[in-house]
C-alpha cells in the first residue's frame, strides 16, 4: 500500500457496561473503513483485525473483530461528467462549479454506481460569505443549510435530468 492513498477508519459507537464505575465484561466498537482504492480495503481490514487482537492480548484479554460489508468509492464516471458538465455551469454559473480532490466519503449513492455511471456533486449550502471549507460539515450539530441555495439545486438535478434525456442515448 502506498503511504499516500488515503485511508479513513473512524469509530461512531462504543457502548459497553451499565455504570461509570464497574469495568464492563464486553464493550462494542462500530464504525467505517474507507478508502478510495478498493483493492487495498481486504489490506485495511486485516490492519484493523490485527491491531485490535493485539492491544487485547496486550491487556491480557482477547478481541473479537467482525468486519461486515465494505463502503464503496463514489467516483464520477468521466464520459457522464464531461457531458453534464455544461449543465451545470449554465445553473451555477463558471465559478459554481469546481473540482474537487477525491474525499474518502461513505455514500449509498456508490452502489447505483455498481450498475449504471453517476455523476454525484456536491450543492455548496454555506451561509452568506463563508468559504467552502469553512463551516461545518454536514453530520455536525452545527451544521447550517442556506435555504436559497436548494433552488440551485432543483434547477442543476431537473437540468441534468433533461439534457441527459435530449442527448444522445
Amino acid at each position: 500500500m502506498d503511504s499516500a492513498t488515503p485511508v479513513v477508519i473512524s469509530i461512531g459507537r462504543i457502548s459497553g457496561g451499565v455504570r461509570y464505575n464497574i469495568i464492563p465484561d464486553e464493550v462494542e466498537m462500530a464504525g467505517t473503513i474507507r478508502v478510495l482504492e478498493p483493492a487495498i480495503h481486504e489490506e485495511i481490514r486485516g490492519k484493523v483485525r490485527r491491531t485490535a487482537e493485539r492491544i487485547a492480548e496486550a491487556a491480557g484479554t482477547t478481541a473479537e473483530v467482525e468486519i461486515e460489508g465494505q463502503t464503496l468509492v463514489t467516483d464520477n464516471d468521466p464520459v457522464l461528467t464531461r457531458r453534464m458538465e455544461p449543465t451545470l455551469r449554465r445553473v451555477a454559473g463558471a465559478a459554481g462549479v469546481r473540482e474537487v480532490a477525491p474525499m474518502t466519503v461513505a455514500e449509498d449513492f456508490s452502489y447505483y454506481q455498481q450498475r449504471i455511471p453517476g455523476l454525484f456533486f456536491f450543492l455548496g449550502v454555506n451561509a452568506e460569505g463563508v468559504p467552502a471549507g469553512a463551516a461545518a460539515p454536514n453530520h455536525s450539530p452545527r451544521f447550517f443549510v442556506n435555504e436559497a441555495v436548494l433552488k440551485v439545486g432543483v434547477r442543476a438535478l431537473v437540468g441534468l435530468a433533461v439534457d441527459y434525456l435530449a442527448g444522445p442515448q
